[in-house]
């Protein structure tokens, strides 16, 4: 089969979907690699790097001519697929719910959509969870762009002069990025709380040294919730968290908030007025920016100045990290089909469980339960 990779075209992409790591271990399994001339110059792999993997590097059009299968980190558009076999695989991430658009052209075009965003959260496919391996990066990246914002240090600090108190970091959302933003604010020496409606992250937040701040006269989710996901709270619930975080964040140097809900706009989680309470010169990470945000009035990719509190987010955290985040989500793209795939016929054979629930469109039609209706 031949396995392709293009250049990502989105604005602020600087992840590429293959490393030379991978492009081996694919031809490893007989297939023909090509990748397009420059895909991974942004993310510091060169086309010569490639090319020495086995790789053949050349135009987009070279690229995509009869590409059995074609990686992404957002999905191509279907213009750029012109030339690929019938039928061709795109596993990318495809953001289903926003892209009606898109996914009725893959239907059209006859292409088979692999949305590796909506891989199960199952123990069998941890190593191809995309969203939980650049998550975790986000999540480490949040706090070293707001230790960048903050004008004063993470750590205590003993001096002749004096004594540097630490800064205080509260987390909001404990899931993947959460727990990577306690554990880095921990070891950058802040003095680190967190939250979540989901009671089991109770211990989770104490197994890294954090302080746990939960709603305790209203009961929250219990265990983990879908797929390891918050879901939406009662109204009561909503009042007694928006209480209990303004009386926290009052206090806080630093909070990030990650709270997500799969399929729908991102919760807010901090309003304007709580963000007047807080001390001139604090700083709000908001990874959900992208998602319509946590933060009210959180804009992306810019720093929003609000009653003396810097509110900052990116549009796309893991591009900041882009060789670390190529590397890894290039390794889930292998996981994934590489558990699949079947020497005698020389291609993946997904099943039902993955499968299913990964695909978007196949046979000119769009086929996930998830999307019908939507």
């Amino acid at each position: 089969m031949k396995i392709a990779v293009l250049k990502e075209r989105s604005p602020g992409e600087t992840r590429v979907a293959a490393t030379p790591e991978t492009v081996k271990k694919f031809i490893g399994l007989g297939n023909e690699f090509a990748v397009e001339k420059g895909a991974g110059l942004a993310a510091s792999i060169t086309d010569e790097a490639y090319a020495e993997a086995g790789a053949t590097v050349g135009t987009a059009a070279a690229t995509v001519k009869d590409a059995d299968i074609v990686l992404g980190i957002q999905a191509p558009d279907v213009a750029s697929l012109k030339g690929a076999k019938a039928g061709a695989m795109v596993a990318a991430l495809f953001d289903p719910f926003q892209n009606g658009d898109l996914l009725d052209a893959y239907a059209t075009g006859g292409f088979e959509a692999l949305s590796m965003e909506f891989m199960p959260r199952i123990t069998r496919a941890q190593s191809m969870d995309v969203l939980s391996s650049q998550s975790n990066l986000a999540g480490y990246k949040a706090v070293i762009a707001a230790a960048n914002t903050y004008g004063r240090a993470f750590p205590m600090m003993m001096t002749a002069a004096g004594t540097v108190q630490a800064a205080k970091c509260f987390v909001m959302g404990v899931g993947v990025a959460g727990l990577q933003a306690i554990a880095t604010a921990k070891r950058l020496g802040a003095q680190v709380s967190a939250t979540d409606v989901r009671s089991a992250t109770r211990e989770q937040i104490e197994s890294l040294g954090a302080k746990p701040i939960f709603v305790e006269s209203v009961a929250g989710i219990e265990g983990e919730g879908t797929g390891g996901y918050a879901t939406e709270m009662s109204d009561e619930y909503k009042a007694a968290q928006a209480k209990l975080v303004s009386e926290h964040i009052a206090k806080q140097d630093i909070v990030i908030t990650t709270a997500l809900i799969p399929g729908r706009a991102a919760p807010v989680l901090i309003t304007d007025e709580q963000i007047a309470t807080m001390k001139p010169g604090s700083v709000i990470f908001d990874l959900a920016v992208a998602q319509g945000g946590n933060v009210e009035g959180s804009e992306p990719d810019r720093i929003v100045d609000k009653h003396g509190v810097k509110i900052v987010g990116y549009a796309n955290t893991p591009a900041h990290l882009a060789a670390d985040a190529s590397a890894l989500f290039s390794r889930n793209h292998f996981n994934f089909l590489s558990a699949f795939w079947d020497g005698e016929a020389g291609a993946p054979m997904l099943d039902e469980e993955i499968g299913d629930a990964i695909r978007l469109t196949k046979g000119g039609a769009i086929v996930n339960e998830r999307l019908k209706g939507a």
